[in-house]
């Protein structure tokens, strides 16, 4: 680990003008915030982020630690922790799979130390990235190529790449978030402000180094997941190498409202197959009004991957979710809603 300055910030104004310094928010930014800094130190290890400054932003845990369920919906702060959350009642009741998603990630030390605002920015798994002896990484080192596209490839993305990253984003509570229609709330040097989960992260579109529509000094404080009747039948079904402490190779967050047997309302977003967290909406038009059976699930299956673009060790991956989103709506008809819901 290369040596650096530590500072820790008393509030969200020391916050912001320490991160606006040095234009804190992406991969070569000088300054970094460290929160449960399960990220982020272990990439400093591997000396594939290299920051000047850490800031220590802990002290913010008091007052966005928070979890609270309303009539309007589900207020989480960025600082409340993993498992603080998928342990929650209110959550695991009203927002399944917002539990889910909490529940399958990482393991349980991790899950203790990690808080929220982290693990939706969270960097990819790619050995590429995270091996500095490979030069050529357009996400670490802009403009020198991406080796994964004509080397292993297996557990990288096949939906939202271009030729410049197929780096797959490994998180799986931002699925839930994204599926759930969830919006970030972010406080900088120029206030504070709101936008939907969606917006967050951008497309590889040439520049895989800018993940984030971050502002410099800019950081997340919270999220809100609106009420909404698909909320309480939600599930996050993740499928992966191993049944624990590991990545997604496939995953879908699936929210439905149902009137019988037939879908009113249908909210997906796929893991392990994006550069980013992905909004299948194509898949949810395929289904609005349609009865719910496994005919019109392959039909929406089929219409989430239609994009799919592969390169060889993953040309497995679009059957894999198609599998994946067929039984994930499946699953969650039959199962019934839970009992504070119902």
């Amino acid at each position: 680990m290369r040596p650096f300055a530590f500072e820790r910030a008393a509030d969200l104004t020391q916050t912001a003008r320490f991160g606006s310094a040095t234009g804190q928010g992406q991969t070569d930014a000088k300054a970094q915030f460290l929160a449960g800094g399960t990220t982020l130190v272990d990439l400093m290890k591997l000396d594939v982020l290299r920051p000047e400054r850490v800031i220590d932003v802990n002290s913010l845990r008091r007052s966005y630690g928070y979890i609270d369920a309303g009539a309007s919906g589900l207020r989480l702060g960025a600082f409340a922790t993993m498992s603080a959350v998928a342990d929650h009642p209110a959550v695991n009741a009203g927002y399944p799979a917002i539990a889910q998603s909490l529940q399958l990630a990482a393991s349980a030390q991790l899950r203790n130390m990690a808080t929220l605002g982290g693990n939706v920015l969270q960097k990819t798994r790619c050995t590429y990235f995270r091996d500095t002896s490979w030069n050529a990484c357009n996400k670490r080192t802009p403009g020198s190529g991406c080796a994964a596209i004509k080397g292993f490839n297996r557990n990288h993305a096949v939906l939202g790449v271009d030729d410049s990253c197929i780096a797959q984003y490994p998180g799986d509570f931002a699925i839930a978030l994204l599926a759930l229609d969830a919006q970030v709330h972010l406080s900088g040097p120029q206030g504070m402000r709101r936008m939907p989960i969606e917006s967050l992260h951008t497309p590889a579109n040439g520049q895989p180094h800018i993940e984030t529509t971050l502002r410099p000094g800019e950081i997340i404080t919270g999220f809100f997941v609106p009420a909404a009747a698909w909320n309480p039948r939600s599930l996050y079904l993740k499928v992966r190498d191993r049944e624990s402490y590991e990545f997604a190779i496939s995953s879908a967050a699936v929210a439905l409202d149902l009137d019988g047997g037939t879908v009113r309302q249908a909210r997906i977003a796929l893991g392990g197959m994006a550069y980013r967290p992905w909004r299948a909406t194509d898949a949810e038009r395929a289904l609005a009004g349609q009865p719910l059976n496994e005919a019109n699930a392959k039909l929406a299956a089929d219409a989430a991957l239609r994009t799919a673009i592969t390169h060889g060790d993953n040309d497995y991956k679009p059957e894999l979710a198609r599998r994946t989103l067929v039984r994930a709506l499946l699953q969650i008809k039959s199962q019934p809603l839970p009992a504070a819901s119902v």
